[in-house]
């Protein structure tokens, strides 16, 4: 069956497509510069002994010191390439390969705005977002374009659609908005803000939180969308990223991710009048044909294919049986931002084949203190780390070492509870896609 792609293919001017480049590349340079300034390069990816890598991706290492340095100032060099339009193809694509890299070292530092840059870098490998006000053109002035094909604008308004919306429908749950969990256990922490302090112990407060939360996240795309709603949707946009920056500074560049990233709902003459404040920029004195891809059929069957898996994969947790918070199989890559509290203490015990040595595991020898939290409320991590200390222990003399686990939980607020079956041998236990028998069904009852 033939596709229709005539409004994919329809020309439209180029500016959202530069003023995305420019204040993606920008937003990416100060975050990275961010990142070693508060030393979390070594923090992060040499000081630790041992990384929870994804499953599969075990053969992603990182390159020790001097290499994880190199592969940081890559990043940071073609973020702004990116930015200046210099050597863009090749800046973009060792933009996406060496941060998708180093989100792939380790499971703990997985954040929702990370896997959402990982995804931009990625789509911006193939848009032609260099082909005005960038240095590629002033060194080759016959590359100008003013128009380029609709779906290069709308992959990317898709890929944030694609993040509200599914960050909405993750919030119409129970503890979000029947019990306003987790906003009656975060807010009060933040009753030292001036003037509205005070007002954060009000439950009611945090109701107004969790239901503006959820509906903004479903509806804003739609707004955005449209004309005539769209300036007060962006400063709706605005409100709603920066109270969240300022309430949960934990949560890193994600609001700022967020913000200039929806500008690429406005209209092309929105963004022509911003990029005029740039000096030199010029919108004339260019081809008027727009840009044209080769291999189109290869092209938007591959854009098609990725439409349909960011579609499919947050529903992925439908698969598995249990509380999605509590069993966490199928949360990751899902777009379910700040939804939860969850805390955990987990303790370990290595047994020798016999059952008659053993010995309990201090998790301050191999793991930094955010691994130790993380792994702590997450199974796969928990298994992972079993694996690990099999091994260290095998070598330490043990033979055949078995690994058992008691780890105990709590959940928005909830009592703590034990939350895998600490009969059960880890290290024995495989790697799967399949449901973890050995997760304790998550009990419904909140405590009074």
């Amino acid at each position: 069956m033939a596709i229709n792609t005539q409004r994919w293919e329809q020309p439209v001017p180029i500016a959202p497509l530069v003023t995305f480049r420019i204040t993606f590349g920008l937003l990416m340079f100060f975050s990275t510069l961010r990142f070693w300034w508060r030393g979390w390069v070594d923090a992060v990816y040499v000081s630790p002994n041992f990384h929870f890598t994804y499953w599969g991706f075990e053969w992603v290492q990182p390159f020790g010191k001097p290499g994880m340095y190199l592969v940081f100032s890559i990043i940071t060099l073609a973020a702004l390439l990116i930015a200046a339009g210099l050597f863009y193809r090749v800046a973009a694509v060792l933009f996406f390969i060496c941060f998708t890299y180093v989100e792939l070292i380790d499971v703990t530092t997985y954040l929702n705005h990370y896997y959402f840059i990982s995804l931009v870098a990625f789509i911006m490998i193939w848009l032609p977002a260099n082909r005005s006000y960038s240095i590629d053109v002033f060194i080759k002035p016959v590359s100008k374009r003013l128009y380029v094909p609709a779906w290069t604008i709308g992959i990317i308004r898709f890929q944030m659609g694609i993040v509200y919306f599914f960050a909405g429908l993750a919030k119409l749950n129970t503890d979000w908005l029947i019990h306003a969990q987790p906003m009656t256990t975060w807010l009060p922490a933040k009753s030292h803000l001036p003037l509205v302090g005070p007002l954060l112990y009000k439950e009611w407060v945090a109701y107004l939180f969790s239901w503006f939360g959820a509906l903004y996240d479903l509806f804003i795309v739609f707004f955005l969308l449209n004309k005539r709603t769209r300036p007060v949707a962006y400063c709706f946009v605005l409100i709603f990223h920066i109270a969240t920056a300022i309430f949960f500074p934990g949560i890193g560049m994600f609001p700022y991710v967020m913000i200039v990233s929806s500008l690429i709902f406005f209209s092309a003459p929105f963004h022509q009048r911003l990029l005029s404040l740039l000096p030199g920029y010029k919108q004339e004195d260019a081809p008027s044909t727009a840009y044209s891809f080769t291999y189109k059929k290869w092209l938007y069957g591959t854009m098609l294919v990725y439409i349909f898996f960011q579609c499919i994969v947050p529903f992925r947790y439908l698969l598995y049986p249990d509380h999605l918070f509590w069993s966490e199989e199928g949360y990751r890559f899902s777009w379910r931002v700040m939804l939860m509290e969850k805390a955990g203490a987990a303790y370990f015990t290595v047994k020798d084949k016999t059952g008659k040595q053993f010995y309990e595991v201090n998790n301050a020898e191999f793991l930094t203190p955010l691994q130790e939290k993380m792994m702590s409320t997450q199974p796969d991590m928990i298994l992972k780390y079993a694996h690990y200390l099999a091994g260290v222990y095998e070598k330490r003399g043990i033979a055949q070492p078995r690994v058992y686990g008691e780890v105990y939980v709590s959940l928005n607020g909830a009592g703590s509870r034990l939350f895998i079956d600490s009969s059960v041998n880890l290290a024995a236990e495989p790697f799967s896609w399949k449901h973890y028998h050995w997760i304790l069904p998550y009990k419904t009852e909140r405590l009074k």
